[in-house]
Formats: C-alpha cells, structure tokens, sequence
C-alpha cells in the first residue's frame, strides 16, 4: 500500500477525499495538514531507462517498437553524469581502465562496496589519473594493474599511500611474453616464477621468490645478453621478448610494489590486503562490457554516458531525480559554456 509522509511534520498520512480535480487529498492526523503530492513522473521515467539499460532488453520488444520508450527517456540521454568528491578516507581503493573504443578510456576508481569516481580520456596518461584522484582522500592503499602514468599521478596526489600492483596482471604479462609453452630452458623457468607469484603467502615465501628470480638473472644473463642481425641487417636482442618479461618483474621488485600486500604493518592497520585488481576488473569492468554488448550499436557518445551512468548508480550517495535533473551537465548547456567562450575569445 502506497505511503505518504506529511511535509510538514514527517508523520503517515490517510486519504482525505479528492479535490475538484480528482486527485487524491491527504491528511495528517497529527497536525492536521492536508496535501496532494504530485506524481513524480521523472523519477518512474528514469527508473524505466535505467532497468533497461541495465538490463538484456531490447527497444523493439517494447510496447509501439519502443517508440513511447524512446520519447519518455531521450532527456536522460542527454545528461553527463558526473562523479561526487570523496571526502571520507577509504582503507583500500581499486583503480583500472577501460577502453570504450580507441580515442576513449573511462578510468575508474572503487572500494569494495561503491564506484567512487570516473573521469573520460583519450588514454591513460598522468594528467587523466591525477584528474580522476584528487577529487577522492587519500586511501592507505590503492591497487592497480599499472597503467600508463599511474605511477607519476601516484606520487603527486596520494604520496603517501601504499601501491600494490596486481600480481594475476603481472603474471599475465610475462606470459605474454613467454607464452604458455616457452622454447627455451630460461623461458620456462621464468614462466614457472611467474606463476608461483599467484600463490605467495608470507614475507619469507616472497624474499625466496626474489632470490630465485635474481639467481635467474644471473645464470641466464649470457643467453639474455645474445644478439643478432635482423632482416634489415640491424643488431638486436635475440631473446627480446624474454628480455621485456625479465625488465618489467626487475622494475617492479626495484619499486617494491609486488609483495606490498604481506606488510604487516599494513595488514595491522587495515586487515586482509588485496594482492589483486579482480574487484574493479571481474567486478565493475566485467559487468560494463556485458552492458555495451547487450547494448551494442550505441554510438560512441552514448557508450560513454552508459558507463557514467552505470558508475552514477553504484556511487555512495546519489541525488535525487529532481536534484540530478538541475545539477548535472548536459549536452545543451556544454555547447552553451564552449559558445560563450568562443565569443569571449572573438572579443579579445
């Protein structure tokens, strides 16, 4: 049964008879005020977009070949949804990218529970990141999987936050580079190393991988060191793809960022460290890709306003409909700002 709160008290109301409209009057027992509230049509639109946008369905099953759909939800289209600054610190927060298209990148920060921010680029670089950080308090820990300049914006907005990087990526990486099958006794060996860095689970264990992985480098540094002519009669690294794979794990044990999560002074302070990205990428991403998918065809602009979209809902703390409505950017008052601008500009 349908409730309604008094505005002026924030008592339950009973119906009270209809006005000469026919809308239903209600009446406050305590106070004795009565009211008709308006139906929030807004609200039941947007609820309508975002089940479908949410979902598997398609506009062509809809009621009128989605035509009625089309007409009550267009305005939604048009609204940049964009993320709340983040005052409150968190323990532990994930950060990751994804790739709209080639020219379009959404990186994206979370905790476990909330997407905490989102901010739009070309690619990766470290204005973008540092653009996305400083709007969110610096966590104690952020874990990422190393994305192109994270590591400049890390050190000019959140200085003094621990770096975790993602070991299923790195392990990836490597064997990317060694593939699952090497050809070679050092391939193999460092294909072996690679993967036992999934399964690390105390300080000990950790220092042990690190000494292997140097002996590594040691007994394989003459093999490594082999070079040869390529088709253009230009020397180069025999092994390139070994050497690329030995170069990335040397700069991440250089940078201590690998076994990050068994400080202990860090599990102390927070509890259980994540030593993965898998919140954020088979969480938040993998949910987006299913999105676009069900919704492909969508044109670039709009691939980009689902994920805002997706990312507004699972924020902390959401406006209302009515609030959204006159907050947030759109399409119209953008091009109102660049027109104003462009005039200024044609003054001076």
């Amino acid at each position: 049964m349908k409730r309604v709160i008094c505005p002026v008290c924030g008592n339950i109301c009973i119906k009270y008879g209809k006005n000469k409209s026919g809308s239903q009057r209600w009446l406050c027992k305590k106070c004795k005020s009565i009211n008709t509230p308006k139906i929030d049509n807004l609200t039941k639109q947007l609820n309508i977009f975002l089940k479908w946008l949410f979902s598997k369905d398609i506009q062509k099953d809809m009621p009128g070949g989605g035509r009625t759909f089309r007409r009550k939800t267009y305005k939604f289209w048009d609204i940049w949804t964009l993320p709340p600054v983040v005052e409150e610190q968190h323990s532990v927060v994930f950060v990751d990218g994804i790739y709209l298209c080639r020219n379009a990148c959404v990186l994206i920060c979370c905790d476990r529970n909330n997407v905490l921010g989102w901010y739009l680029c070309r690619y990766e670089h470290a204005n973008a990141w540092i653009s996305l950080m400083s709007r969110i308090t610096e966590p104690a820990l952020v874990v990422s999987d190393g994305g192109k300049g994270f590591h400049k914006a890390l050190k000019k907005v959140w200085p003094h936050a621990k770096h975790q990087r993602c070991l299923f990526h790195v392990f990836s990486q490597v064997r990317r580079y060694t593939t699952t099958r090497p050809k070679t006794l050092a391939g193999a060996e460092l294909y072996a190393l690679a993967k036992r860095l999934l399964h690390l689970e105390t300080r000990s264990e950790a220092d042990k991988w690190v000494d292997e992985f140097l002996d590594w480098m040691r007994r394989h540094n003459k093999f490594l060191s082999q070079r040869s002519l390529d088709e253009n009669g230009n020397w180069r690294a025999t092994h390139e793809r070994l050497l690329k794979a030995q170069r990335s794990l040397s700069r991440l044990v250089k940078e201590g960022t690998l076994f990050t999560y068994l400080d202990e002074d860090l599990i102390a302070e927070i509890g259980k460290v994540p030593s993965t990205n898998n919140q954020i990428e088979g969480g938040i991403n993998a949910r987006l890709r299913a999105l676009l998918r069900n919704h492909r065809g969508l044109s670039v602009e709009r691939r980009i306003k689902a994920v805002f979209w997706w990312c507004y809902v699972h924020s902390p703390r959401p406006l209302s409909v009515s609030k959204l409505l006159k907050v947030m950017p759109t399409d119209k008052s953008i091009a109102a700002i660049y027109q104003k601008i462009s005039e200024l500009d044609k003054r001076t």
